[in-house]
């Protein structure tokens, strides 16, 4: 079933911030980002111009999640005496990977 992409506010409403204009603006910036590799990865599979699959919008919505928190992609944080290493986007989780691959052409 195909429902239109994910935008910034789609992404706040996930995180429980749909309020935060903030991070309605990033999380577009963000959204707009892991709709374009998830995409390419499928290679326009489950994609027309505006909508894609719901399963997709899911992964779009949970990477694009992880993405806008930590937008700097930082290694490593400082918060007082202590030092965070949050985890920067690394490709897709493996849950997400499993819904791609449905779509995804291969050669061969």
């Amino acid at each position: 079933m195909l429902d239109p992409l994910p935008t910034g506010q789609d992404l706040a409403d996930f995180l429980a911030q749909g309020d935060d204009t903030d991070l309605v603006a990033l999380g577009g910036q963000h959204v707009r980002t892991v709709t374009a590799m998830a995409r390419a990865y499928t290679r326009g599979r489950g994609f027309t111009r505006t909508d894609c699959e719901d399963d997709i919008a899911a992964v779009i919505l949970t990477a694009a999640a992880r993405l806008v928190g930590n937008p700097e992609q930082l290694k490593r944080e400082e918060i007082g005496d202590y030092s965070v290493t949050p985890t920067p986007f690394q490709g897709w989780s493996l849950a997400e990977a499993v819904v791609l691959n449905r779509y995804r052409r291969r050669a061969g």
